[in-house]
């Protein structure tokens, strides 16, 4: 069972900067892939960034350039670094972990973009 928590949302105006971390409760190193997904309303849940175990990752073409996802294994913790944010990056912000068939989901976190 791996549990994750994430922080770092708010209020920014369009071309800001945010941090994103999500903390885990148990070791992800050896088995576990990390990514970062969103929500807004009426939207289904979308997938935004992806991170392996080694550390490669790979973006939605909506965030491609603007967004880094990072890891410290050692610190069972992931990042995701937004830049040049945009109104549309509003949503709800979800940490996962996956290993074969099990995925865990964080809480979520409210990132809000605007003027």
């Amino acid at each position: 069972q791996v549990q994750l928590v994430e922080s770092g949302g708010g209020l920014v105006q369009p071309g800001g900067s945010l941090r994103l971390s999500c903390a885990a409760s148990r070791s992800i190193s050896s088995s576990y892939r990390m990514g970062w997904h969103r929500q807004s309303p009426g939207k289904e849940r979308e997938w935004v960034a992806f991170s392996t175990t080694r550390g490669i990752a790979t973006y939605a073409d909506s965030v491609k350039g603007r967004f880094i996802i990072s890891r410290d294994n050692a610190k069972n913790t992931v990042y995701l670094q937004m830049n040049s944010l945009k109104p549309e990056d509003t949503a709800v912000y979800f940490c996962m972990a996956n290993y074969n068939i099990d995925t865990y989901w964080g809480q979520g976190t409210q990132v809000t973009v605007s003027s």
